[in-house]
Order: structure tokens, then sequence, then C-alpha cells
């Protein structure tokens, strides 16, 4: 399989085109866009159609545009005008609606993908939180039998996806993507475009709550994957979390389960946390069970790992294959340890929050047995109508957890209020509006073997405090 021109052409126009123009993939960022096609989106900020000369520049072979730009390289109109075939690249490929093109020509790729080989399938990841761990963690367990293709960063929404699917080819046994969604319809549309055979769905709770309206459209969004598998598919679901089962009753695929439940298919127990060195556990399936010790930090890693294994074991891996993938893997993407002021560790967790891997995170610091454990949260978006009771239950962890609470923002204030409520001594909670005023307070309590937790979501800018800290060690 050679991905080429002429494929968008046959893809968008029905008509098999003279000729062989072989291009890499699709690029969204024209400065990575040399060997490939351009896709001219439009962002929040800019509309990539400014970008093409730069795409052109940087060694593009095609750009695929929906309006008038300016070049001076040949246009193909693919909007009904009839062509025998392409000019030598580099060349522009005029369409109605690049988003639409783009995904068009993904699904028609990934079904000739699907066709050439039985052995070909789509793993699909999707969860309110820990979709990211859980992909990179298949996919290590995976690649110890079967050449595997991953979807990449955050590349996990209606362009992500595309773009993945196209890096696809003959060598790929395997895919694993990462399915997001804000509301209904989304993942029904990933899934359309890459079927998978497998899906994993990890934890359902109320993130994105504001977007989607109501926990009952969370619930339906994320039943979109398991129902879209077909009759010989296989549905991963977390026992322990009685949304994900519910969506057991919505898909024609055979369901195995995982958890710390013993009646579910894999299943650990004996969980013990080495706090930064990681966990171990006793993981049983198939009437026989073995110990494992992971480099993943957090008790809650557990079912990251139990995801991965069920993966493994429903794709014809041994124990041994799929415990060897599991204690290879780097997928701790999220938390890491890093050097924090006069001796200090600080774990930064600042990639994005909600309540639940909030809880999560205070869980590991609690593990953690040296040291004073600091607690820097900041406030939690899109939580519509749980934002107050997800704050609030943030607070009352936090009030058993953390012997210093330091929050920022408005919403940051309700974790306060609470822990306050919970009789945390008012000497121990701080509240700041900017993550540097809540740095410049932390320079001055940071003592030697202190562990610090930092953690909110993005757009509260909490990693600017990880960075003034860490700052501050080098100094």
């Amino acid at each position: 399989m050679t991905l080429t021109l002429e494929f968008f052409v046959e893809a968008l126009t029905g008509r098999r085109l003279d000729g062989a123009h072989p291009v890499d993939g699709v690029a969204i960022d024209s400065r990575q866009a040399a060997g490939m096609v351009f896709a001219a989106l439009p962002g929040e900020k800019t509309d990539g159609h400014e970008f093409v000369p730069n795409a052109f520049e940087h060694g593009a072979l095609a750009a695929l545009v929906d309006r008038e730009v300016e070049t001076s390289y040949p246009i193909v109109d693919l909007r009904g005008a009839e062509c025998a075939s392409l000019p030598p690249p580099p060349l522009v490929l005029r369409v109605e609606n690049v988003l639409l093109a783009l995904q068009e020509v993904a699904r028609r790729w990934c079904r000739r993908w699907l066709d050439a080989d039985p052995d070909h399938r789509i793993i699909g990841v999707t969860g309110s939180v820990g979709k990211t761990t859980t992909k990179e963690l298949i996919a290590d367990v995976l690649v110890v039998r079967y050449r595997t293709l991953k979807s990449e960063k955050s590349y996990n929404n209606e362009i992500g996806i595309p773009v993945t699917v196209l890096k696809l080819r003959d060598e790929h046994q395997r895919a694993v993507l990462e399915m997001s969604m804000y509301t209904t319809g989304e993942i029904r549309l990933l899934t359309s475009i890459a079927p998978p055979q497998v899906g994993v769905v990890t934890l359902i709770a109320p993130v994105h709550l504001e977007r989607a309206g109501s926990m009952e459209a969370i619930v339906n969004a994320k039943a979109e994957l398991v129902e879209a598998l077909p009759p010989d598919g296989v549905a991963i679901l977390n026992k322990d979390d009685e949304r994900v089962m519910s969506l057991a009753q919505r898909t024609a695929a055979r369901v195995m389960t995982y958890g710390l439940d013993p009646t579910a298919d894999i299943w650990a127990e004996d969980i013990e946390s080495l706090g930064l060195e990681g966990i171990r556990f006793w993981m049983h399936y198939g009437g026989q069970r073995y110990r494992i010790r992971l480099p993943m930090l957090g008790r809650h890693s557990v079912h990251t790992a139990l995801r991965a294994a069920a993966v493994g074991f429903t794709e014809g891996l041994g124990w041994e294959e799929v415990v060897r993938g599991l204690q290879s893997t780097r997928s701790q993407l999220r938390l890491i340890a890093v050097k924090g002021p006069r001796g200090s560790v600080i774990l930064d967790d600042t990639y994005n929050a909600s309540p639940p891997s909030t809880l999560a995170a205070l869980n590991l610091l609690n593990d953690l047995m040296e040291g004073r454990r600091i607690a820097v949260l900041g406030d939690m978006l899109e939580l519509g109508a749980y934002e107050e009771r997800g704050h609030r239950d943030v607070g009352i962890r936090a009030s058993a957890v953390a012997d210093l609470l330091v929050t920022v923002g408005e919403r940051g204030r309700i974790i306060a209020e609470e822990a306050l409520r919970c009789r945390m001594p008012a000497e121990y909670v701080h509240t700041f509006a900017t993550p540097e005023e809540a740095a410049a307070f932390l320079l001055t309590q940071i003592e030697p073997g202190d562990v610090i937790l930092v953690k909110g979501s993005r757009a509260v800018g909490m990693e600017r405090i990880v960075s003034l800290l860490s700052e501050a060690a080098e100094q």
C-alpha cells in the first residue's frame, strides 16, 4: 500500500487516474509538510490557507484547499471537473471542504488497509480519563508481537484520527487509536473513519459535562465506541465503574471485563504502591496469576495495566509477552517527577485535570511515605453542573492527604473552602489568583524532602508553577 496523490483523487471523485505520485501522509502544520499533503484547515486563530506558500517552501507535494490561494503551482479542481491525470507535484487540490475531504480520504484508506489482510485490526480507546496512557501502554504490549501504529500526541479527534490513519502501511498489523469526544456523534464519526474490532472504555465521569450537557449524554457518547464493534469484536469494560458496565447491553461484541473485582475476567489484588519507584500487584487471568512490578506511578495505574493486558490477551499474546510489554513501558506520560528547590520533588501533573484524575493524583501523593505532602491545585474546567461538587470532593480528599494546600483560581477557592470545612488548619490552606502568586508563596515555604503535587486544567497555566520552581532549583 502506497499512499499517492492519485488515491486522493479517487477517494474524492471516484475516478482512477494513471500515474502514481507517492506522498508520506498529511500534515496540518506547514513546517512539517515535507513530502506530504498539507491540509489547509481553519484554526481558532488562523486559517491554514494562509500557510500554503510556507508548506510548499518546506517541501509539501500538494496542498488541500477549499478556497482560492496565491500560488504559482497547478491547481486541480476536484469539485466536478474531469481530469485524466495529475500534473507533476507540487500542486494544489481544490475541494468543497478540506476537513470533510480529509476524513473521506482517511475513511477509504483505512478500509483499504483493513481489506488488505484479515489480520489487520484496530483497537479504539475512549473514556473520561486515562485514554492517552492506556493507548500508549496497549501499544507497548502489542508491539511485542505485532507491528503497531498508534495515534500520536493528542491526535484523537476529527482531525487527528484521519491524519493518523493515513500513516497506515502494509507493514502495520495493529492500530491503536485514542478517540475523544465533547458530545454525542463525535465518536460515531471517528469509528466510521477507523472501524475498530476492539473497544476499550476506561472510566465515565463528568468531564466535559459543560459541553455535553448531561451525564446521560456523556454515557451515550462513550457508548458509540462499543456500538460500532462487530459481533466478532471485543468490548473491554471497567468492572469497577457502573456507567462503563452499562455499555455491556449496548454492544453486539463479546464483553471482557477488568478491574479489582474478582468476578472480572482480568483482575488485580494485593496492590502495593512503591511511591516514585512504581507499583506492584498480582494480576489474575484465565485461572492463572502473575506478580507484576511496573514503573508507573499511582495505584490508579493498575487499571491502565489491566486494560493493556486485556487487549494483549484478546489479540493472542501469552503471559510472558504481556508482562514483557507492560514492564518495558515508558507510558507515564502525564505525571512526572522533577527536581524542586531545596531538595524537594515536584510531581508535575499539569497536562489537564478533572475530579477523578485529581483524586488519583492525591492518592499517589498519599502513598509517598517521606517528606511533607504539598498539594497545589488549580481550577478544573468544563464540569458544568458538577463543578461545585467536583471541586468539593477534591477538597475533602486534599484535607486528608496534604500537609499544605495551595489553590489557584476562582474554582480553586472551592477546594480550599471544603478543606477548611473538613477541619484542615487554616494556616495550612492558602489561595491565590494566579500561578505566579502561588509559585512566589511556595518558594518561601518549601523545605528539604517536600513532595509537591501540581495539578489543574491547562487553561489555568499550572505548568508555570512547575517552571518557576524548577528554575529556582537550578539556581
